[in-house]
């Protein structure tokens, strides 16, 4: 029992080594986001709301496919990291 604790710990924290190309290293600007999901997977468009156009034009500028256990984890991280961020501005601003 002791050693199937230890190897839930050790996959616990494994840790990745993270790669990123300078073309995607900077980033993309975006106000605007879709979500759509189908039976296997879930579409995340990321867009830009191109200002002062007479007809209101969104221009995707990122879309990400991923699976449903994915998106799952991505909500949960970034709402973890959302709440992280709204408590430290809550104590700097009081």
């Amino acid at each position: 029992m002791k050693e199937e604790n230890d190897k839930k710990e050790t996959k616990a924290k494994k840790s990745f080594k993270v790669k990123i190309s300078e073309e995607i290293e900077s980033g993309v600007y975006a106000n605007a986001v879709s979500v759509n999901f189908n039976n296997n997977e879930c579409i995340v468009d990321m867009a830009y709301n191109v200002p002062n156009n007479q007809d209101p034009t969104l221009k995707i500028v990122s879309r990400i496919n991923m699976s449903h256990r994915t998106a799952e984890s991505l909500l949960k991280v970034l709402s973890n990291a959302l709440l992280d961020w709204k408590n430290k501005n809550e104590k700097s601003n009081s």
